[in-house]
């Protein structure tokens, strides 16, 4: 691993002072496996008090001294570095009600989730990796260091943070710990709707998300239960050739892996579908409003994960107009006008999404909502009117014509959408006379 030189310093702290240091967890298993890393992990023989006199020059924020570890500011850089340590009893399914410090770096890695993540690394480059975790990396498996089910009822996130990690690394989860994760899903009860949120979404932003949602349904469901009408349900539309629930985790795979928007609204679009359902004589599904009804109930979930409100009207809005059809310039404006700017290239790029996970002889559609995005762009390079506020007749005018209250409203968006339709020009004059007109009747 190439370390800069903050963190060399902070080592050299700890070594000089006569301790041993580790780096552990994410930043090794990435570095390993050739993938970049964000935040270094440190873990050390020091004990909290001895941290403290370490470091006694620099900015100490005692993240969790119970727990053994404290933040360390060198140079403006955060550095969280904690005491070897085993884990007590785990009675809320998430926290060890208390841990015992430790000299060994072995017994500190016994305790940690997965063996790619148990393999620790010191300034040198030299590894301690007692669980084969080097190994399973190259095999590509999440295995649980131990037992699995003992990991998961002491921390029952580690179930979601092993499909996530098999989702984001492009894993398989090993088949003892795949059958804990079955098993045991129900014991993510007991965990945040924040942590279930936060794993959530990197786990539709990896690599192996079709296949993981596809495999791990019943893990997604224990968290999501509104998901489960989904699971299995054939659509029986020749458009589709994918259940509802395999053609969301194909639309997801789609949209870019790093647009963390729009695979989670992909993760939703369809939610409504199941309780809109309907056959016609022929047998034929059709599912008329469940853009509506799934901009509902995504609402409802989003808001019990507690995602922002920023978050939550995005997805609903693009949600609840996926299924529109939108065939004109016209349709393009009024789409714009009902959702924004912003949101209607977000949409444009959905439908795409949407589209490509359904029968192949549909994939051809593709080339028309890149047709709608550019007519979107020539509407904004154009500036067409497109919101009231770009109408040429002001409510004071209408005013000065004689319309009051509720009039004023009504006669606006009378104006806009004929505007939009190209069936009245944006003019003042003819705007107010057509106005006047319909006055009289």
């Amino acid at each position: 691993m190439i370390v800069d030189k903050n963190t060399e310093q902070v080592f050299s702290e700890l070594e000089k002072h006569g301790f041993e240091a580790y780096m552990v967890g994410g930043c090794v298993r990435d570095t390993i496996m050739g993938r970049e890393y964000n935040d270094i992990d440190i873990t050390t023989n020091a004990c909290p008090e001895e941290m403290l006199d370490v470091f006694s020059n620099y900015k100490v924020i005692p993240t969790g001294l119970k727990h053994g570890t404290i933040t360390v500011l060198c140079n403006g850089t955060p550095y969280e570095i904690t005491t070897y340590r085993i884990d007590g009893k785990y009675t809320d399914h998430r926290r060890p009600d208390n841990v015992e410090f430790t000299s060994d770096i072995k017994a500190d890695l016994a305790r940690r989730d997965f063996t790619i993540n148990a393999v620790a690394m010191d300034i040198n480059g030299c590894i301690i990796d007692p669980f084969n975790g080097i190994q399973d990396m190259k095999d590509g498996l999440i295995r649980c260091v131990g037992e699995p089910e003992k990991r998961f009822t002491e921390d029952a996130l580690r179930i979601m943070r092993a499909v996530r990690f098999a989702s984001q690394l492009n894993f398989n989860i090993e088949i003892n710990t795949s059958e804990a994760v079955h098993h045991m899903k129900d014991l993510l009860q007991n965990i945040s709707h924040e942590r279930i949120r936060d794993e959530l979404d990197k786990l539709v932003c990896g690599s192996n998300c079709v296949n993981i949602l596809l495999d791990y349904s019943d893990v997604i469901t224990a968290v999501i239960p509104e998901f489960k009408p989904s699971i299995g349900l054939d659509q029986c539309s020749p458009y589709h050739k994918y259940t509802v629930w395999e053609h969301t985790a194909r639309a997801i795979s789609f949209a870019p892996s790093d647009d963390v928007k729009m695979r989670r609204t992909l993760l939703f679009h369809d939610i409504g579908k199941p309780a809109c359902m309907k056959f016609d004589e022929t047998g034929r599904g059709h599912f008329k409003q469940h853009d509506r009804v799934g901009a509902e109930i995504t609402e409802k979930v989003m808001k019990r994960l507690h995602y922002d409100t920023k978050s939550i009207s995005y997805a609903a809005a693009l949600i609840s107009n996926h299924s529109k059809k939108i065939r004109s310039k016209s349709d393009v404006k009024k789409m714009m006008y009902r959702i924004g700017d912003e949101l209607f290239f977000a949409l444009t790029e959905m439908k795409k999404c949407d589209n490509s996970a359904k029968n192949d002889f549909v994939l051809n559609e593709n080339f028309y909502f890149d047709e709608l995005a550019k007519m979107g762009r020539e509407v904004i390079r154009n500036d067409e009117c497109r919101s009231l506020k770009g109408l040429a007749v002001k409510g004071s005018d209408l005013i000065d014509i004689g319309l009051c209250g509720t009039e004023i409203g009504e006669m606006q968006h009378k104006l806009l959408e004929l505007v939009m339709e190209d069936k009245l020009p944006n003019e003042k004059a003819d705007l107010l006379k057509y106005a006047e007109q319909e006055c009289k009747k």
